[in-house]
Parts: structure tokens; sequence; C-alpha cells
């Protein structure tokens, strides 16, 4: 057998081989087991555009919830205990958050719209973005646009009143008066 023979058969056991190797890798997602009787629908989705993060702690509630602004409408001044994640799923909001001496949140155009207002971190997210709220951090959001503008939000790390049995995923907060709001 000359050398180039030997090449190709080399060649030829080698295609095979790999082409065998890439048939066992997606063999493997055929041994998953189906859902059986198991529904999901999926209520709204948006691409993440803060940098918080938010830690869990067991033992503590999960709460989700749909809201509704009308235009010109407000949350309130508010907090959560576990902090937030907020998918915008129709119109647009804007959040007034006091700003501390290291916040680097909101985008540096945000930060010189609140120019006036120099410890006000302000901003607009639209339909399709998702922002998060941090434990405790005090902001009011706004329904700046002309529609009602509609929210999915997730409450992590809620706790709930022994009492009542309510979970007590948002705060009351009074006014900073660092925002125009």
């Amino acid at each position: 057998m000359n050398m180039r023979m030997r090449r190709i058969l080399r060649m030829a056991a080698m295609t095979l081989g790999f082409t065998g190797l890439f048939a066992a890798a997606n063999a493997v997602p055929g041994g998953a087991t189906p859902p059986d009787r198991f529904g999901s629908q999926i209520l709204g989705h948006g691409t993440y555009v803060t940098h918080a993060s938010l830690r869990l702690q067991t033992g503590l509630e999960i709460v989700v919830v749909q809201n509704t602004i009308q235009p010109g409408g407000s949350s309130g001044w508010h907090s959560h205990p576990g902090g937030a994640i907020v998918v915008v799923e129709v119109g647009e909001l804007t959040t007034y958050k006091a700003a501390k001496g290291d916040d680097q949140e909101g985008s540096s155009s945000d930060r010189a719209r609140g120019g006036q207002f120099p410890h006000c971190i302000i901003t607009r997210y639209t339909q399709g973005q998702a922002f998060s709220e941090s434990p405790g951090e005090p902001l009011i959001a706004v329904n700046t646009g002309s529609i009602v503008a509609t929210t999915l939000a997730t409450f992590p790390g809620v706790p709930v009143d022994k009492v009542t049995g309510k979970t007590l995923q948002r705060t009351d907060e009074p006014n900073p008066g660092t925002c125009p709001v």
C-alpha cells in the first residue's frame, strides 16, 4: 500500500470516527423524559438591562405579580425587602431612584438627564426590557408613556406576616426629595 492510499484510508477512518462521535453526542437528548400532563405558558420576557444582583434565603417566599399603570400613574415611592425583577410587558416606565455616591446604575445619558437633580438616577424602560430593584432601595416607577403599561414582577425573598399570613413584598417609603417626582 502506497503512502497516498494510507492517507486516504486514515482520512476516511477519521471522518467516520468523527461522524460516529457526532451522532452519539446528538443521540443523548433522545434519552430525556418528555413532559407528562405538564403545561407551561410564558407570561412575558425581557432583556435584562441593569447590573444589580439579588440574594435568596431559604424559607422565604417568592411572589409574582402583574402590574398595570395608567398613563401618568406611578408606583409611589417604595422598596422591596428581597428586591425585585421586573419585565416591561407593554408600554414604558421611567424609574427615579435616589443616588448613592458609588451608584453606577443607568446609562451616562440617564445620569446626565438628571443634571438638575444630581442625586437622582432616572432610567427609562420600554417594552421588552427587564430590570431589577435592589433590596430595601427606594424608588418610584412612573408611566411616562401614552398607553397603559403592564409589567410582570418577581419578588424573591419575601417575608410573610406570621399573624395574617400575607406576603410582605412591598414597603411604602417617603419621598427622599432628591428626584423631580
